[in-house]
Order: structure tokens, then C-alpha cells, then sequence
């Protein structure tokens, strides 16, 4: 499930392409009961679903995942060491550490430009 779902930043996407939810729907290939279930956080979205939000909205996926507020995360397994955790939680870090640097520098430079 998802901590929130950003509706506002999805609905101001998909209004800068002129599309709509209805639109959005169709491009992800489910009903629009279930795409509403998705932006009021009733349901979480899938992988297949993430990626064709972020092609719809040309955005980066990592950025989509953040705006979808995507918390679950599968379990390790119950002999997996401590370390492999705290592994796979620094590596999660770090690429939204990337991301974050890239869009700062992104946005820094549409203000310069």
C-alpha cells in the first residue's frame, strides 16, 4: 500500500500533455473505478502500471514512484543476514539521492535558462 498518493502533481502532468485520468486509464489499460482506487490510495499501483504513468507523463520512473508514494516493500528473507537490509535500504537512498541531485540540477537550470 502507499503512504500518499500525489492526485495533484498526477492530475497537473497529465493536464501539461492535455489528458486526463480518463486518458491515463486507457494508457495503463484498467478500469477508471480502479485507476480512481489508485489516486485515493484504496489500492497500490503496480510496476507495469508505474511505468506506464512515468511514459504517459514522460517523467522519470523514480520520480513516479516517489509522486505514487510507494512503501511496500517485499519482505527478505527470514535467513538473510541484518547487513543485507541495511544493504538494499542505502542503495534505495542513494538512488533517490541521484534523483534528487538530477532534478535539482534540472530545475536550476529551467530557472537560469
Amino acid at each position: 500500500m502507499s503512504l500518499f498518493f500525489d492526485a495533484d502533481w498526477f492530475d497537473a502532468k497529465l493536464a501539461e500533455r492535455g489528458l486526463d485520468r480518463a486518458a491515463l486509464a486507457i494508457a495503463v489499460g484498467i478500469e477508471r473505478s480502479d485507476l480512481h482506487a489508485v489516486f485515493t490510495n484504496a489500492r497500490a499501483p503496480t510496476q507495469s502500471e508505474l511505468e506506464t504513468f512515468a511514459t504517459v507523463l514522460r517523467a522519470d520512473i523514480l520520480e513516479v514512484m516517489l509522486k505514487s508514494g510507494v512503501a511496500a516493500r517485499e519482505a527478505p528473507p527470514a535467513d538473510a543476514p541484518p547487513s543485507d537490509r541495511i544493504e538494499s535500504i542505502e542503495a534505495r537512498l542513494d538512488a533517490i539521492d541521484t534523483w534528487l541531485a538530477e532534478f535539482e540540477a534540472q530545475a536550476k537550470k529551467k530557472a537560469a535558462g
